[in-house]
């Protein structure tokens, strides 16, 4: 039985497998081999780091806030128990022993908590007209005493700052003498919680008493022995005057030198009808 070679079939075979040689071709173009991906694996890969930054800088970000958020919510308790508790201590008197500690220089505190009443009627007034004119009629912001002090910036005529006497005793709760625009924004923030949880004699009466009036000086009651020998309710209006005038800086400053900033703040409380 004889046979014979089938030409079409041949050529019909020989196409495809041509056609699969081709198919196979293209897949591995697009498909690339193991080896291939072997030798991408060992390349840096920049793509999968960021997640992993992603994924450490979150968690971070978030206990910031957590932390932030705390720390605001016990500066506003201080502040809502300081309408019953007088302060034991503040951030400023924390700071200057923190430095006398660091420098090892001697250190002597002298603070005693008073009642208002208590204090020289004289001195609250000069220390109003000194710090903060429109204490009783402001929320914890002198919008027009910002103002001015900018121009007298400008000018180089400045005799008193912008602070209220609610954001200096914030200030002196809280963060201490240091100078920053966070610390600017967080007193911001509670300057309102202590205008509305203490009145506005609470709010003097603590000031006057946790004030910095010179080195380890805090409060009238150390004040007016220290330079004046006499008790808080004793002080006259000069000397009153005078002692207003170092509360800007009282580590540099001494009531007897302060004659040209006491005569300003004399004129100012006559202005007001005290």
């Amino acid at each position: 039985m004889s046979h014979r070679l089938n030409i079409p079939s041949l050529r019909k075979e020989r196409e495809r497998l041509g056609h699969l040689s081709t198919q196979e071709h293209s897949s591995t173009a697009t498909h690339p081999s193991p080896r291939y991906y072997s030798d991408v694996n060992a390349m840096p890969n920049t793509d999968i780091k960021t997640p992993l930054r992603t994924g450490f800088l979150r968690p971070l970000i978030r206990w910031l806030v957590i932390g932030v958020v705390a720390l605001w919510s016990l500066a506003a308790l201080i502040l809502v128990a300081a309408r019953w508790i007088d302060p034991p201590t503040t951030a400023v008197h924390i700071q200057r022993r923190l430095q006398a500690w660091i420098h090892h220089t001697p250190y002597r505190e002298r603070y005693k908590f008073i009642p208002l009443s208590k204090i020289s009627l004289d001195l609250q007034h000069a220390v109003i007209a000194a710090e903060d004119a429109h204490f009783y009629q402001h929320h914890g912001f002198d919008w027009h005493q910002i103002q001015i002090a900018a121009e007298d910036d400008l000018e180089g005529e400045r005799t008193r700052g912008a602070s209220t006497i609610t954001q200096q005793l914030v200030k002196n709760l809280f963060f201490g003498t240091g100078r920053s625009i966070l610390r600017k924004g967080a007193e911001a923030t509670l300057v309102p919680v202590a205008e509305f949880v203490l009145s506005k004699q609470r709010i003097l009466e603590i000031y006057l008493n946790v004030v910095e009036w010179g080195p380890g000086v805090y409060g009238a009651e150390s004040a007016c022995p220290y330079y004046y020998g006499t008790a808080a309710r004793n002080i006259g209006v000069e000397q009153a005057a005078r002692l207003a005038a170092i509360l800007p800086a009282p580590l540099k400053r001494r009531p007897e030198r302060m004659n040209r900033y006491s005569a300003i703040i004399l004129k100012r409380m006559g202005q007001m009808g005290w």
